[in-house]
């Protein structure tokens, strides 16, 4: 594919992703810790790392993560990347009373003019699985934007036994047939890397916390 096709292909999938979302911000804090499930039990992995002065959230969506970073972490400097500009309506909202700490970016994590690299923690919370193609690029340019002995955190879909119900999320704009995990474990030193069921096993999902040696 020639780089014009590649830049048409990917303009068309940032305004599918912003058509989805147009319609879910409202209401996505409201349903999403239904199925979205270790969302908040990766915030308490991450708590366990050191204090990072510098944090980056790559998917941010509504900011729900970005408000409990701010709290867990108070003297750290926050940012936030999410393609959706609806969703980072939302987010600013709840950024407000944090101030200049939590910054909010609209636009493709890996474009060169996005973020600055020098990150203590870049957490990826449901985001990976929607990087199709491009969670391989994505897992390359945070290990880049890490800073030596920085962390990585990921939370998401693994795979599932049901055909049906993989279908159903690519609908959804997510990909879950495990390929996420060999990517991380060969650039990042594990400190968590587990799989959890979901639904009595209807599918998996991913807790990685990993360390840039």
């Amino acid at each position: 594919m020639n780089a014009d096709a590649s830049t048409s292909s990917d303009a068309r999938g940032e305004t599918s992703i912003e058509g989805y979302y147009r319609w879910h911000a409202r209401i996505y804090d409201a349903t999403r810790w239904s199925f979205l499930f270790g969302r908040t039990g990766i915030l308490h992995e991450v708590a366990k790392v050191p204090a990072p002065a510098r944090i980056l959230e790559v998917g941010c969506g509504t900011g729900k993560n970005l408000v409990t970073l701010g709290r867990l972490f108070p003297q750290a400097e926050i940012t936030g990347i999410d393609l959706s500009e609806t969703m980072l309506d939302v987010a600013r909202r709840k950024a407000v009373p944090f101030g200049s700490r939590i910054q909010l970016l609209h636009g493709a994590y890996g474009a060169t003019q996005t973020v600055d690299a020098g990150y203590d923690l870049i957490l990826f919370s449901y985001a990976l699985s929607m990087f199709n193609p491009g969670f391989e690029a994505a897992i390359e340019t945070a290990h880049r934007d890490l800073v030596p002995g920085g962390h990585v955190a990921v939370v998401d879909f693994h795979d599932t036994p049901l055909s049906v119900f993989e279908r159903w999320m690519g609908v959804n704009h997510v990909r879950m047939s495990g390929q996420l995990r060999p990517p991380l474990q060969a650039r990042f030193e594990a400190r968590e890397d587990r799989l959890e069921a979901a639904f009595g096993g209807v599918w998996r999902y991913l807790v990685f916390v990993g360390r840039k040696g």
